[in-house]
Parts: C-alpha cells; structure tokens; sequence
C-alpha cells in the first residue's frame, strides 16, 4: 500500500487524527480493502467524565468531519459507509465520582454520501429512570443488518444469529 497521496485534507493533531489520516492513505492506495476499523479508547469514564468525553468527543468530531473531506477528496464518499459503534452504553445519572457507570443503551453515528440523514429511533423516557440503564429504542443489531444487507449485500442471519429489520438509512 502506497501511504503517499498528497492530500489538501487537514488531518487533526491528535491520536485519532493519525489514525484517520492512516485509513484515508489506505483508501487512497486502492488496495481493495473492503473494511477499516478506527477506535478511539477512553469513553470508559467512572471518574470526572465532562472533560474526558468533552476532549474524546471532539477528536471523534474533527477526525470523521478530515474523513469526510479526504473521502470527497479522493471521490469515494458516496461509496463509503461509516458507522460507529461501542460495546455497551453509559446509565444516564451521574456517580458519586462525576462519572457514569456502564449501562445498556448507546447513539451510533452512520455517515457517507448515500446515508439518508436524520434521528432515527424514540428519544428515551428520562422520568423516572433513577440509576436505571436507558432502554435502547434502536437493537444495535438492526445497524449491523442494514450494513450487511443493504451495503453489502450479504445475508445478516448467519452473522447476527437470527433476522433483523435493518434501518431506511442508505439510498441505493
């Protein structure tokens, strides 16, 4: 793989950054990779979450808005479906040390070109939840159908041991 492409894209200074900047030189490359996985570590935050999230949340922002523009640099953002995804959610009220314990219920961002923008799924129902887990409105693996199916063009039962509704979230 060829990681010389002269990109006009500005890549974020950050860890996140370098490795969006790794994944556009892939893309560039064409080297016939069909899948990338970008991770950023650290939202797992029981102790003084707001700047953490704050500081995680803003090197996830500008690293997908560098994607985006290396991606229409190079002519593949229509072509390209994003996703992101984590392990398990945070409960909604704060612990007694300014943080979140783990819980049940997450967002998931999905971007490129034929992604039918939106919110898609019920806000939760805060009322009453105590230190409850949020009850999710979307099951995370109706997201991994609609990539399966819908971009791909693969059958999602076998992976997803059993059918799942997919989301109207990518044109044709």
């Amino acid at each position: 793989l060829n990681a010389n492409h002269p990109f006009s894209t500005q890549f974020p200074r950050s860890a996140f950054g370098n490795a969006v900047r790794t994944a556009s030189q892939v893309v560039a490359s064409n080297g016939g990779v069909a899948a990338i996985k970008l991770s950023q570590p650290g939202f797992d935050t029981h102790r003084g979450q707001l700047p953490t999230h704050a500081r995680l949340l803003r090197d996830v922002g500008e690293g997908l808005a560098a994607l985006r523009s290396a991606l229409i640099e190079l002519g593949r953002w229509d072509s390209t479906l994003i996703m992101t995804y984590a392990e398990f959610g945070r409960r909604p009220r704060e612990n007694l040390s300014m943080g979140t314990d783990h819980g049940t219920a997450s967002a998931h961002f999905v971007m490129g070109g034929r992604v039918k923008g939106g919110l898609y799924g019920a806000a939760p129902q805060l009322a009453g939840i105590g230190n409850s887990n949020l009850p999710f409105a979307v099951d995370f693996r109706d997201v991994y159908a609609t990539a399966l199916e819908r971009w791909w063009g693969a059958d999602s039962a076998r992976a997803l041991k059993g059918r799942y509704a997919g989301l109207d979230i990518v044109r044709a």
